[in-house]
């Protein structure tokens, strides 16, 4: 069966994602479409599962257990700077800048081929997630009983990475992304004039010691073999040039891959703002917030994922021990529920266009990766659920 006719059909698809691009929650049209596509191929459709999520099921065979695929479905607020691209943006301020428009494609395009190989014995269940972006789309389909309705045994899922050669890729046992919890540290001093310092309380000041303190909590109280990352990203304050400040606001997120790590940071962060303000007679709150899960791929499902890549696309493409990254991904909450596997796919390096880094202006799926993820998904499925000869 040549199946290479069905690949123009998938970039159509993922052309008109890219086109009408919808944030986490608000993706009515996307949705839409994804259920329409999956309608088409005769498969029946549940909508609405934590928000605008979808679930359709594939049954073959007799056989008991059940694989999830799952695609994230939502842009970001942003907006794209690609004037002459055909699929570009038709919404101002909002764009697939990480490739969920290409995750949805390669999913369906899964879905199509598994419908016309048929070469499998169980239950296949395409998850289409929303909100990813901001770490509350899994959690929310599972809080709508995603698992008691829909029961899986094991999940997969695939990011694109630029950087990485075109269809290459990779994946390890353990933990492959990192853990994002945000943090907004609340200072109150007492504001006053410029040239008066020593009438005020400046908080600016304070805050200043306390972004450079920051730096201490990896240096100095993580284990040197423990993966973490402390980054102070916004510095707010309500002073002009002449009038000290009575508000500072500092944001910022940390990374890490074990909970230990994440309640150590979480402490030490807590004792060192509120020490250094109390020093200096200001007060602080500390808000802490956990909003994405560590990615850890359970070590069974990760060597099926490296075992159905390397039948994709040769053992010289696939990395079965790559170097985790720090970046975080929304699918580590479906790992802590049901065991599965999260690999990357090479979206392209040096200068082809899907080397353009994720979260760009410019960025764009490379369309030649769909092919390889949709046969991937398909493949880990066969063997996954390989009939009993």
């Amino acid at each position: 069966m040549d199946e290479h006719h069905f690949e123009p059909d998938w970039v159509r698809w993922r052309h008109d994602f890219h086109r009408f691009p919808e944030t986490g929650f608000n993706e009515h049209r996307t949705a839409d479409r994804v259920a329409a596509i999956l309608q088409a191929m005769g498969l029946e459709v549940h909508r609405g599962i934590g928000g605008t999520g979808i679930v359709a099921s594939l049954t073959v065979g007799t056989g008991g257990r059940t694989i999830g695929l799952r695609a994230d479905m939502d842009a970001l607020a942003m907006a794209e700077g690609a004037e002459g691209r055909p699929h570009r943006s038709q919404l101002a301020g909002c764009m697939h800048g990480c490739g969920h428009d290409g995750h949805m494609a390669m999913v369906l395009a899964a879905a199509q081929l598994l419908c016309t190989r048929r070469d499998f014995d169980g239950t296949v269940r395409f998850i289409f997630q929303p909100a990813e972006e901001h770490g509350r789309g899994a959690a929310a389909m599972l809080a709508d009983g995603l698992l008691t309705r829909f029961p899986m045994d094991e999940i997969y899922g695939a990011h694109n990475i630029p950087g990485m050669p075109a269809g290459h890729i990779a994946t390890r046992a353990g933990g492959l992304m990192a853990s994002e919890d945000n943090f907004a540290i609340h200072l109150t001093g007492r504001g006053g004039h410029a040239a008066r310092p020593h009438m005020a309380i400046d908080p600016l000041v304070i805050g200043a010691e306390i972004v450079l303190a920051l730096q201490t909590l990896v240096a100095r109280t993580i284990d040197p073999q423990q993966p973490a990352v402390v980054s102070c990203t916004t510095f707010v304050t309500d002073g002009i040039r002449n009038a000290i400040p009575t508000h500072v606001v500092i944001e910022g997120d940390t990374r890490s891959y074990a909970p230990q790590v994440q309640a150590l940071l979480e402490a030490r962060m807590r004792a060192l703002c509120e020490g250094i303000a109390q020093a200096h007679g200001a007060q602080c709150q500390v808000e802490y917030t956990h909003a994405f899960a560590p990615t850890v791929n359970w070590p069974a499902c990760a060597e099926a994922a490296v075992q159905a890549a390397r039948a994709v696309v040769g053992p010289e493409r696939v990395d079965a021990d790559t170097p985790p990254m720090m970046i975080s991904e929304d699918f580590g909450c479906f790992l802590q529920a049901i065991p599965g596997a999260f690999v990357f796919i090479g979206n392209g390096d040096g200068n082809e266009a899907g080397a353009t880094p994720l979260h760009n202006a410019q960025y764009d799926f490379n369309d030649r990766i769909l092919p390889i993820g949709a046969r991937y998904f398909a493949e880990l499925v066969r063997q996954r659920l390989r009939r009993q000869e």
